[in-house]
């Protein structure tokens, strides 16, 4: 139990809860739209292949990062430049996650599977952004943004505009969000010559920029809304993954940046599930 545990802080799971509400979204939606028939197999092979394509994605970020990682005080103790994981066990554990991925992307449709290296391709890529480009955190996005439109092709084997709307939604959201994240590093960050927006702009202009991002969220989220002709639940979803956006913002203010570590996850992660719970409720009630 030791080691799972060991595994699962390497890739935050609990952070999943950042990208399978839309996911799952998605996958009601495509039912409804459809008229297909629920699954439950199908729905496994999904959440199967949004939990290795991220234990891929995390491990390789952690693996990419250990150098950089052991450097920064706030990070010193991950698992890897601790020594809780060797090199070698996380190579190991990437090169699996990576296999079972595109083994349960086959598994799900042609067109997930073809799909799949490209998608493989983002999150790995993504940690590597950090070294050349300011606006790494869009890249993050990119990548959480994937999960969505995943699960609508796992259902239907096409790719539809309501998909993209969410993936839209979900890519300001999580780059606004880890914005504020990387404010906790701003100083190592131009200290070691890696990019954030952040380090660029200076902590005032990048909290700014995140709120740009996120006032396109809820953009986002009224395109969503008319274009699925939501009702009331939608209503209510809506605006409670609003509130948490003004909440993350007001705890994001240059003389509270302490408490980003410790509502980074939980206000990211209750904004995702009322979403996404009050949404799927609207398609069948």
């Amino acid at each position: 139990m030791k080691t799972i545990a060991r595994y699962a802080s390497l890739v935050k799971f609990s952070h999943t809860l950042f990208a399978m509400p839309f996911a799952l979204i998605c996958y009601f939606y495509a039912l409804v739209t459809t008229e297909a028939a629920f699954e439950w197999l199908l729905l496994v092979k999904i959440l199967l292949a949004m939990v290795f394509a991220r234990n891929t994605a995390m491990g390789f970020n952690r693996y990419a990062d250990r150098k950089i990682d052991a450097l920064n005080p706030r990070t010193s103790s991950r698992e890897i430049p601790s020594g809780k994981i060797s090199v070698r066990n996380a190579v190991v554990f990437i090169i699996v996650n990576a296999v079972l991925f595109l083994a349960v992307a086959l598994w799900i449709n042609r067109l997930a599977f073809y799909l799949a290296p490209i998608a493989l391709f983002v999150l790995v890529g993504y940690s590597l952004t950090k070294r050349f480009t300011a606006w790494c955190h869009v890249v993050l996005g990119v990548a959480l943004g994937i999960a969505p439109v995943g699960a609508y092709i796992a259902v239907t084997g096409t790719i539809a505009v309501f998909p993209v709307l969410v993936a839209a939604l979900v890519i300001t959201w999580v780059s606004g969000f880890d914005i504020i994240y990387a404010l906790q590093d701003v100083d190592f960050d131009k200290n070691n010559a890696l990019h954030s927006v952040p380090a660029k702009f200076g902590i005032n202009k990048a909290i700014g920029i995140s709120i740009i991002l996120h006032l396109l969220s809820v953009y986002m989220v009224v395109i969503i809304g008319k274009y699925a002709g939501a009702g009331t639940y939608y209503i209510i979803g809506a605006t409670l993954f609003v509130v948490m956006l003004i909440i993350q913002h007001i705890l994001a203010l240059p003389k509270t940046l302490d408490k980003i570590g410790p509502s980074f996850g939980v206000v990211n992660g209750v904004a995702s599930v009322c979403f996404a719970l009050f949404t799927i409720l609207g398609f069948y009630l």
